[in-house]
């Protein structure tokens, strides 16, 4: 497959690692790829272009152009809390005064709703606090399951990554050993072949001077007596031990 990476690596079985000068001899390998590793492709080019103004409302884009053009803070309006009378030039004006008790009506309802928030937190305050720290212990343990869950497949993938390159790494070893006899072998079977070789050139050396050396051919041997086996050779002995006659 083009572009396939064969990871030829097994920290569970590889030694080395905490050697002097393993890491910083990694670490410059990677800083050599990253140097010569130019990206031809885009890699974001099957997402839509990022919207980073999706989620600004107008008061935060205003507080945006507030820092950009580095402009103090406004101050909180309290006006709303007042409860100022008419002014002065308006002291017989039936609307001014007619604004000013609508505005005294308003902050004296604000202040009722928040008395009775007030009352209403001082008597199911407590309930509603326990019932959202109960909410919040449910989160927490949903949360530490998936976290011992996730834990779990990790120690899960770790110890069968584990196995995995333990029962290589035996294959290996065996392999190895397996190659290592061969080639022993070879070179045995190499050193015997050349010690022939060296029989048959000093066969040959010999053949040629007796040549050179007597241009008579030899007499021709007797054939050779079958030298007689043991059996016969006991038989033979047991003859001669017999008693001769007087």
């Amino acid at each position: 497959m083009a572009g396939e990476v064969i990871v030829d690596a097994l920290p569970y079985i590889d030694q080395g690692y905490d050697e002097p000068g393993v890491r910083e001899a990694a670490l410059a390998m990677v800083e050599e790829e990253t140097r010569r590793y130019r990206p031809t492709k885009n890699y974001l080019e099957h997402l839509p272009p990022l919207n980073i103004n999706a989620f600004e409302t107008a008061v935060i884009k205003h507080e945006f152009e507030r820092l950009q053009n580095r402009l103090p803070m406004e101050v909180l309006s309290m006006k709303r809390y007042e409860l100022p009378p008419p002014p002065p030039g308006k002291m017989n004006d039936i609307a001014a005064w007619n604004e000013s008790v609508e505005n005294s009506m308003a902050q004296l309802e604000h202040q009722a709703t928040r008395i009775c928030n007030l009352e209403l937190m001082m008597e199911y305050g407590c309930e509603a606090w326990k019932c959202y720290l109960e909410v919040l212990m449910q989160l927490v343990s949903q949360a530490q399951k998936q976290l011992q869950g996730l834990r779990k497949t990790i120690q899960e993938v770790n110890w069968q990554r584990k196995s995995m390159q333990t029962q290589g790494g035996e294959k290996l070893r065996a392999l190895e050993a397996q190659w290592v006899g061969l080639v022993s072998k070879n070179y045995e079977i190499e050193q015997a072949c050349v010690h022939l070789e060296e029989e048959i050139h000093r066969c040959q050396y010999l053949k040629s001077k007796s040549e050179e050396a007597g241009d008579v051919p030899q007499e021709e041997q007797e054939p050779a007596v079958p030298e007689k086996n043991a059996t016969e050779t006991m038989a033979m002995e047991i003859g001669s031990e017999e008693p001769q006659p007087v």
